[in-house]
């Protein structure tokens, strides 16, 4: 599960980092609290150019009338992203990079409370998170979710799910640019890949911000 993130990249940053031609139309940065439903950033392959822009994530299937017709799709499983009617096309066809510096998570406290954590890459270096994306309605919104997968050893006492995370030498791969072989980028994050902390409860309201949100608490 991957439900709030943050991206603190410039937007030209990004652009160089990915290679990637920037649109005009890019959400605001820095955002502690990326959440669904809004519009983040995306990477995706657009002829011979890559593009940087705008995507609504909620991943919106072809066949809703409206986007409240069904389950916000946030995610989409790893293991069942080429079957599922509503994923199968894009897995194939729509892959997309979603650039995150961090995501939170949230562990279950005393009596039940939501713990929050802040998860980066252990490198320091931005994250790319797998995406699969496809337009809808009349107006062509752009729409997407993120792929995820096991949350593997370290990260399994917090949740046991965590997004696909692309490495740079596979970007290519995954946005479609050199052949069929992405199906294998759908793995873990590998053992000491990601390093975490515990944040304020802060940010388990939607309409919280500020870099305070990703500060490690005791």
């Amino acid at each position: 599960m991957c439900g709030r993130f943050a991206i603190l990249l410039p937007d030209d940053a990004m652009a160089q980092l990915f290679r990637a031609v920037p649109g005009n139309d890019l959400p605001p940065v820095p955002n502690y609290n990326v959440c669904p439903a809004t519009r983040i950033h995306a990477v995706w392959k657009a002829g011979a150019q890559r593009r940087l822009g705008a995507m609504r994530w909620g991943f919106v299937p072809r066949w809703y009338k409206d986007l409240n017709d069904g389950p916000l799709l946030i995610n989409a499983r790893a293991e069942t992203l080429a079957e599922k009617p509503a994923f199968r096309d894009a897995a194939r066809k729509r892959r997309c990079l979603i650039p995150a510096s961090g995501f939170y998570e949230w562990s279950k406290g005393e009596g039940g409370a939501r713990l929050p954590w802040y998860i980066t890459r252990a490198d320091g270096a931005p994250m790319a998170m797998a995406g699969i994306w496809q337009e809808w309605g009349p107006e062509n919104l752009a729409t997407c979710a993120i792929v995820t997968t096991a949350s593997g050893p370290d990260l399994a006492r917090i949740h046991d799910r965590a997004p696909v995370i692309i490495e740079p030498d596979d970007w290519g791969l995954w946005l479609g640019e050199e052949g069929h072989g992405a199906a294998r980028l759908m793995h873990p994050p590998a053992p000491g890949a990601l390093r975490f902390h515990r944040v304020s409860t802060r940010v388990n309201s939607s309409r919280a911000q500020g870099p305070e949100l990703i500060e490690p608490i005791a």
